[in-house]
């Protein structure tokens, strides 16, 4: 990691942008403090992405630019239309440019000087770039990669199993949000950058038989080229004898913890957190061990909310709000909502940034939401937030498990 000139580094970026061979995918994101939001013609734009697609015209570069509600895709022919559409970008107050090529990553980070501070790592093996105009989601992870048919997803001939095609889009759409979350954290310095001698510390929660945490192994150490060390933790021992059997099939370094989630010893704390599906106040307990590491970034997916739906059950309801808990689903749904709504809440409390966003699609499951946390140690709005926070429990009359497990007393 290099501080230089910005020209220099723009222009070093714009080189990389305008090659229509080596580029697999860039974005550029958030907006350098005290400047606008970034444009893509007379719109505000949060994100845009680039990549190059061949259409019957021709190789074309395509950006595709995300507003706060919808994605707007353009195409421009390489050579001098590609050029302006770039020039046009780099013009813009970004404060972030992440480059993906064939052989190696690229990130840029504006500072407040302002200066760029750029990281250039390369591939432990060079990626190929899909072309593809109109084409289903590119695969992060190929069906013939080996850790899927080690998790039983693939076969021994590389095709993903019928009756798993839904582990798969799971895994798949997992590791979309992990690798945007991670490029997101690093780029504004929230997770540290990692080094062969200091890998990247991943633990996964009530992991079962770790899909995810081989997934991700998988992903950031072959694709990403990030140095990372995987840990699951599961309450069963038969569980940590499978997937120690499949790390060792793999080739894989990585460590199986045996041990409830809220006391489960680590060698180490974590810089990202992982729980998928952890049930009701599971997903309180790991999202406290979470705080308690302090650990830089959080994607937790919940499943079931059992306990503020009992509390919601003995409790009065508040005027004038009797017809959100008179029937029984409409009040399990509330208590879904209410939980999840609290859960970000607390989290902002206690010092991170969060989102909470879709999973994966609700035709797959139900349990489709995910709250992504990142510690930014931030406590502006605490007071307001406290005060909403207050009220909101009082109102309904419940205690949040997870404001106990964090020592968030109601007033």
């Amino acid at each position: 990691m290099a501080t230089e000139s910005l020209a220099d580094a723009l222009a070093r970026t714009r080189a990389l942008l305008l090659d229509p061979e080596t580029l697999v995918r860039a974005v550029a994101s958030g907006r350098r403090k005290g400047l606008p939001v970034p444009r893509v013609g007379s719109r505000e734009v949060r994100r845009v992405e680039l990549r190059y697609v061949d259409l019957k015209a021709g190789r074309h570069l395509q950006l595709t630019s995300f507003d706060e509600t919808q994605a707007h895709t353009a195409n421009f022919a390489t050579g001098e239309e590609a050029g302006g559409a770039v020039d046009a970008l780099l013009g813009q107050p970004f404060g972030n440019w992440h480059v993906d090529t064939t052989t190696r990553t690229h990130q840029l980070r504006v500072t407040k000087r302002p200066e760029a501070v750029v990281h250039t790592t390369e591939r432990a093996e060079p990626v190929a770039a899909e072309r593809g105009h109109n084409r289903e989601k590119p695969r992060l992870l190929a069906e013939s990669d080996p850790v899927l048919a080690a998790l039983g997803i693939a076969d021994a001939h590389g095709r993903i199993k019928p009756t798993r095609q839904a582990k798969y889009r799971q895994v798949e759409e997992f590791l979309r949000l992990l690798d945007s979350s991670i490029t997101d954290a690093l780029d504004k310095g929230h997770l540290r950058r990692p080094t062969e001698d200091e890998p990247l510390r991943i633990v996964d929660l009530g992991c079962g038989n770790a899909y995810l945490t081989f997934a991700a192994q998988r992903y950031l150490t072959h694709v990403r080229g990030l140095p990372v060390r995987v840990t699951g933790v599961d309450v069963k021992q038969q569980s940590a004898d499978h997937n120690a059997g499949v790390a060792a099939t793999l080739g894989i370094e990585a460590d199986f913890v045996v041990g409830a989630i809220d006391a489960a010893v680590l060698p180490e704390p974590p810089d990202v957190v992982l729980a998928l599906h952890a049930c009701d106040t599971a997903t309180d307990d790991a999202l406290a061990r979470a705080v308690e590491w302090d650990a830089s970034l959080v994607l937790a997916a919940p499943c079931c909310h059992h306990d503020i739906a009992s509390q919601l059950r003995t409790a009065a309801t508040p005027a004038p709000y009797a017809l959100l808990t008179r029937h029984g689903i409409l009040r399990e749904r509330f208590a879904d909502t209410l939980t999840d709504a609290l859960r970000a809440t607390i989290l902002r409390l206690v010092g991170y940034r969060v989102d909470v966003v879709e999973f994966v699609g609700s035709e797959h499951t139900p349990r489709n939401t995910l709250l992504r946390a990142t510690r930014t140690g931030s406590r502006g709005s605490e007071d307001a937030s406290r005060r909403e926070y207050d009220d909101l429990v009082a109102t309904w009359a419940v205690t949040p498990r997870l404001a106990e497990l964090v020592g968030i007393r109601g007033d």
